[in-house]
């Protein structure tokens, strides 16, 4: 899960880059509204990239994940019905 999230996090910051420099090296030499469109929709990129590279999908068990603080840990077992034999 989390080669794939990360390696579409790139392919999209890869196209963020793309699309800047795209629209500045050689769209605005055609067209300048068309650039700064370009540009836009490059802005909008990197929020949806975070956003897609640090979504937790259904298989991933994050509450499960010890805090390290075994105190806390222990009480946390303790409300979700879990025994530790000590």
């Amino acid at each position: 899960m989390y080669a794939r999230r990360r390696r579409t996090y790139f392919a999209m910051m890869g196209g963020c880059i793309g699309l800047f420099v795209l629209a500045w090296g050689v769209v605005r030499l055609w067209s300048v509204p068309v650039a700064v469109g370009m540009c836009l929709v490059a802005m909008v990129i990197p929020p949806v990239a975070a956003m897609v590279a640090n979504r937790r999908g259904p298989d991933d068990r994050w509450w499960d994940d010890p805090s390290g603080d075994p105190k806390s840990d222990e009480w946390w077992d303790e409300l979700d019905g879990k025994r530790h034999r000590h």
